[in-house]
């Protein structure tokens, strides 16, 4: 089985633009503060919509930050932990940790409905849903008669 990446002449598809290097600008837009691991994501495109797809367990949705600026969605976060144990007024131990990313994908201009984009966190899963302009979304195949 071959796979065969799709090309719209009229409209370069969000897939195609994904895949770009101006997309993934990895230099400037992504970038882990603290040398941990970024997120695995994931990105699917249907014929109404784009979604995104972190993966981040352990975390909770307060712990995010999205934000879109001229075309740009950025997704980060940033979390402090602290633990202490104490005996007498004495540390006997103390462990403090701090975790923060930034992911950003640019946004075709004119293909997504930069108001509506929404999102959930859930079971370690923030999904991004960002939907589509009319115009932009496929129509389907019709007929033309002869005359």
């Amino acid at each position: 089985m071959t796979l065969a990446r799709r090309s719209n002449t009229f409209f370069p598809s969000f897939w195609d633009n994904f895949l770009s290097k101006e997309l993934m600008d990895w230099g400037s837009n992504n970038f882990s503060s603290t040398d941990t691991t970024l997120p695995a994501v994931n990105v699917k495109e249907t014929d109404d919509a784009f979604e995104i797809e972190v993966a981040a367990p352990g975390m909770s949705k307060k712990d995010f930050k999205i934000n879109l600026e001229n075309n740009v969605l950025t997704i980060s976060s940033e979390r402090k932990e602290e633990k202490k144990e104490e005996e007498k007024g004495r540390f006997t131990r103390r462990e403090f940790s701090y975790q923060s990313f930034q992911r950003s994908f640019t946004i075709p201009e004119n293909m997504v409905e930069g108001e509506k984009i929404s999102a959930k966190y859930n079971d370690g899963l923030l999904c991004i849903h960002l939907p589509k302009r009319e115009a932009v979304k496929p129509k389907p195949a019709r007929e033309i008669a002869i005359s």
